[in-house]
């Protein structure tokens, strides 16, 4: 599960050393444009959720995850021999199309098995792994860099697309009977998507979710040109990306400890209060040094915020699916197509809004986390009051 939902931050990760170089070889007019080589990847994975949910209902687990996988190693091939921004930009959707089989079909998959905190304690556990791969992709796209084209990291995502694809069809067995599968229809589809919509809880959490990862995509797309261009770091550009991609694995690994005790909800409400209010100190810190605060001072306020976003995570995954288990398939599509929807509209405005302090990204670290708990505290008024606090955590 987790070498699945790792393939995506793979392709995003291992790209950021070579977004400079990618946009001068394929002739972008302007270096932030280069980030869309990012965006496009999730448009791609954004089309293709809403599908691979209803399709598992219907076929299996599975086989959606074959087609995913089949898709991102098309999509890996196409990029690695484009020739034009726009023929890799295509390539990249591809590659988000496919990946999202494997992303959405994970949390179905998961969730035919466990439910509540027990999901919530093996999605933390599969996240954990997960956040591993942001920690060394970069320092892995620099060392191919250094030896080779940046074509090479492509093939090495074409290689790595096969060898998934080889050990789920060995490993995993089939979760979803015969029995409890449904035909696909539109119309089953839409009634799923209605569904998730109208509960307020599922909706709440899914916004809240949406938030967050906007959130952090902004720092995607922006930190390349963050710790290259506006601090100079050089090749140590990995070492600072993998520390801090380490705290958001450590806080995940440690939410799968803490959440059978104190519950999902109180983690995840403590977590996006200091998203927010962290980071509207620390605007205020970059503000007052014009928009560069000295570079262990920003290491500091990332660190923190991402160590909540660990802890963010997985929960509101679970949190959004809880009251989905009967529509695992579209549920998860739909929670995942508007988390997606939402971050990639939130982070590329973040990334294009670079203007070369980190006050852009500070400040929607702010405004994001502060909505995002805003967004909680809605769902939660949903609650049947019958639920106590210690239940429903």
């Amino acid at each position: 599960m987790a070498l699945m939902m790792s393939l995506m931050a793979m392709a995003i990760d291992a790209m950021l050393p070579a977004l400079a170089e990618m946009g001068r070889d394929l002739g972008v007019a302007h270096a932030n444009q280069a980030q869309l080589v990012i965006a496009a990847l999730l448009l791609g994975m954004t089309a293709g959720q809403l599908i691979y949910g209803p399709i598992s209902d219907s076929v299996g687990r599975k086989p959606a995850i074959y087609a995913g996988l089949a898709m991102f190693v098309a999509g890996s091939a196409l990029s690695m021999v484009a020739t034009s921004f726009p023929l890799m930009l295509l390539g990249r959707m591809l590659q988000g199309f496919g990946a999202a089989g494997p992303r959405i079909v994970v949390v179905a998959l998961v969730r035919d098995q466990y439910a509540g905190n027990a999901m919530a304690r093996i999605m933390s556990l599969v996240l954990t792994t997960f956040i591993l791969v942001p920690a060394v992709a970069p320092a892995i796209g620099q060392g191919i860099l250094l030896v080779a084209h940046w074509r090479a990291i492509y093939g090495l995502l074409l290689v790595l697309g096969v060898v998934t694809l080889i050990w789920f069809a060995l490993r995993q067995p089939e979760t979803l009977p015969l029995e409890r599968r449904v035909s696909f229809s539109l119309a089953k589809i839409m009634l799923g998507v209605r569904e998730t919509c109208s509960h307020r809880v599922a909706l709440g959490y899914t916004l809240g979710a949406g938030l967050v990862f906007g959130a952090f995509l902004g720092y995607i797309n922006s930190s390349a040109q963050i710790f290259l261009s506006a601090y100079g770091v050089g090749r140590l550009f990995p070492l600072y990306f993998g520390g801090l991609a380490l705290a958001i694995g450590g806080a995940t690994y440690l939410n799968a400890r803490l959440v059978m005790r104190y519950g999902m909800r109180r983690l995840a409400s403590l977590a996006v209060s200091v998203i927010g209010g962290s980071s509207a100190l620390f605007f205020a810190i970059a503000y007052a040094a014009g928009g560069h605060p000295p570079l262990w001072t920003l290491i500091v306020a990332l660190a923190i915020v991402f160590f909540c976003f660990g802890m963010v995570f997985g929960n509101f995954n679970a949190l959004a699916m809880e009251p989905l288990g009967h529509i695992a398939g579209v549920g998860a599509a739909v929670v995942g197509t508007i988390t997606s929807i939402m971050s990639l509209v939130l982070g590329t405005l973040i990334g294009q809004a670079y203007d070369g302090t980190v006050l852009p990204l500070i400040g929607g670290f702010a405004v994001l986390g502060l909505g995002s708990l805003a967004a909680m505290r809605w769902a939660e008024r949903g609650r049947p009051a019958a639920l106590s606090p210690r239940r429903a955590s």
